[in-house]
């Protein structure tokens, strides 16, 4: 099943950010390559492509997990939530219908 998982940034946690987006991004990689991600990306705070120091309100990734259990574990494993960019994470089930 999907489930959308939504990370909602802590306070003054872009260089947080900055530094665990690798490992952030190598993640929700492996996802895609194991063609379980339907889409990923960022919140900005302002209405743009690109923030810069503006940063970003959180993150939204739908992907396909086994269980809400393995998508909860998944999300609160995530180099983000263990680097304190995300101050609170959910995952929620999620029923696709367009595309």
């Amino acid at each position: 099943m999907l489930y959308a998982i939504s990370g909602t940034d802590a306070a003054d946690s872009l260089n947080k950010r900055k530094l665990a987006r690798t490992a952030h991004l190598d993640r929700v990689a492996a996802l895609r390559d194991a063609g379980r991600l339907v889409l990923a990306g960022p919140y900005p705070a302002i209405d743009s492509t690109e923030p810069g120091e503006s940063g970003y309100t959180g993150s939204l990734i739908v992907a396909e997990f086994p269980s809400l259990n393995e998508a909860t574990a998944w999300a609160s494993a995530d180099p983000y939530m263990v680097a304190g960019v995300w101050g609170e994470v959910t995952a929620k089930p999620f029923i696709q219908v367009a595309p």
